[in-house]
């Protein structure tokens, strides 16, 4: 979202000084509430800085993005010269000083840090409810998906919600439940819901709405197991889908072009990267090179995260999703290149990111994609699989995947059978597995996977069962359902101790 962005020198700025580059170490400055905020438009300022820094390589933009795909079952260490933090994560072999948990883990909190400094800077402004609230609903929508990341990767960890002006407040902070800090984030996200507008000016996706806040609230309830709370949340969002211009995409392949970013009604929230403006590590997007395969033209890719050959091989080839995630062969310049001609490894690439990354420099970073975080697609994924939860695989529920399914068999100009109509006579655990087949295909490459095999405890069965996609035999249940914390937070504050287990 532009606005964000043109923000970003001011607002950003409330984010670092408040934030710490390590919550246990000494600030890089201190910014009162009461020194800054003097009208709504300052707590704005403060709230957008908030999102800006979601556009950053620590986070969306790479680092963060890829420990979640790497844990997946869809995507592999490609060319495994490769920094070694990345197939430390990619192998279940990592440890408390890997680098991509300690770059990542202080931005989070850099967001929080910015969120909450501005939901304390909205308590010195004279404004009314109708004024002030809807930007504070934002900051803690804000605090609220930091969190949401933060607590199903680390588990208990410290949960901050006043802002930050004496260092010495979080020097010897202990670590929250996780319990507790879902409690947080369920009453954040119902605020937003309460508090949030229907949509945003011009329809941005990169701030939040209602439907926002509800889709998040219904992913929540999901991961926590409260699925008929789960079902009200998703249902609430489908039935006033036209209400929040919330709508299927009708080319798949839309969803991931990056002209079109920020501008389609399936995308719920996305983050928002602007090619070639680039301020240090934020709006440095670096998803499509490490996916996309090395020495081939000006592709500019790394050949670092790359799908195993299983999972091109199990994947239909009737199934356009599969035409616009990955690729066996691309054309670069009028040269076209078979998967046997590319770079170490010498096997089809992920591609969704790389087909139509709208303007890149010659590396193929600072794309201007805007990657969805939730797409109307999801929400009817999670109404399907709540639903059946409690009610078994009824109408309605097969209804939901039938209509992502649907769109999914419409190829421009070449309709096809595939991916066929869900029909009654599956028993609730076969649908239920059936709509977690469908995440995975749907959503792929987007993060989500490895949240599905959390929250569904499928480690074992899908990374060393028969059918294993992406063979893992170093996974440990009781081990790799969390990162480790840093040990860095742990040098300096014992506090933190003890680690996550096996770390």
């Amino acid at each position: 979202m532009k606005l964000i962005n043109k923000f970003s020198a001011a607002a950003l700025s409330i984010g670092l000084l408040t934030g710490c580059a390590k919550l246990t170490e000494e600030p890089r400055g201190l910014l009162s509430p009461t020194g800054f905020f003097q009208t709504p438009k300052d707590v704005q300022t403060a709230v957008l800085g908030s999102y800006g820094l979601l556009a950053n390589e620590p986070l969306f933009g790479r680092q963060f993005y890829f420990m979640l795909m790497y844990r997946g079952d869809m995507v592999d260490i490609g060319d495994r010269g490769t920094v070694v933090d990345r197939i430390q994560v990619n192998d279940f072999n990592m440890d408390a000083n890997n680098a991509m948990v300690r770059v990542s883990w202080p931005v989070w909190y850099q967001v929080i840090s910015a969120a909450n400094t501005a939901i304390a800077g909205a308590a010195q402004v004279s404004a009314t409810e109708a004024v002030i609230n809807p930007i504070i609903a934002e900051a803690r929508f804000a605090r609220a998906f930091a969190y949401f990341h933060l607590v199903q990767c680390f588990g208990d960890i410290p949960y901050i919600t006043e802002a930050v002006t004496d260092p010495q407040s979080v020097a010897s902070i202990s670590k929250t439940p996780a319990a507790d800090v879902w409690k947080g984030i369920l009453e954040d996200l119902k605020f937003g819901k309460q508090w949030l507008p229907d949509q945003q000016p011009s329809n941005t996706k990169s701030r939040p709405t209602k439907g926002a806040a509800a889709s998040f609230l219904a992913s929540s309830y999901l991961t926590l197991g409260d699925f008929a709370n789960a079902y009200t949340e998703a249902k609430y969002v489908i039935d006033n889908r036209a209400k929040f211009a919330y709508a299927l995409e009708a080319d798949y392949q839309n969803l991931f072009r990056g002209e079109l970013g920020g501008k389609l009604n399936e995308v719920i929230f996305d983050v928002d990267f602007l090619a070639n403006i680039n301020q240090g590590s934020l709006n440095d997007d670096l998803v499509a090179p490490m996916m996309n395969p090395r020495n081939i033209g000006n592709l500019g890719g790394f050949g670092a995260a790359v799908p195993n050959q299983r999972v091109w091989d199990q994947w239909s080839q009737l199934d356009y999703r599969k035409k616009v995630a990955m690729a066996d062969t691309v054309t670069v310049n009028g040269v076209k290149f078979g998967f046997g001609q590319f770079g170490d490894p010498k096997r089809p690439h992920a591609f969704k990111w790389g087909r139509f990354p709208s303007t890149t420099n010659v590396q193929g970073r600072y794309s201007s994609h805007n990657y969805p975080m939730m797409r109307y697609a999801e929400v009817l994924l999670i109404a399907a699989e709540a639903l059946a939860e409690t009610s078994g695989p009824n109408d309605e529920a097969i209804g939901y995947v039938n209509q992502v399914r649907t769109r999914a068999r419409n190829w421009p100009g070449n309709p096809t059978n595939f991916p066929a109509n869900v029909t009654a006579g599956l028993s609730k655990a076969e649908f239920i597995n059936l709509v977690l087949d469908e995440r995975r295909t749907e959503l792929c490459f987007e993060g989500k996977r490895w949240y599905d095999i959390k929250r569904r405890r499928l480690g074992d069965l899908v990374f060393k069962g028969a059918n294993s996609l992406e063979p893992r035999p170093n996974f440990d249940a009781n081990r790799d359902y969390l990162f480790p914390l840093p040990q860095g937070e742990l040098n300096v504050n014992p506090n933190l101790l003890p680690n996550n287990t096996g770390y």
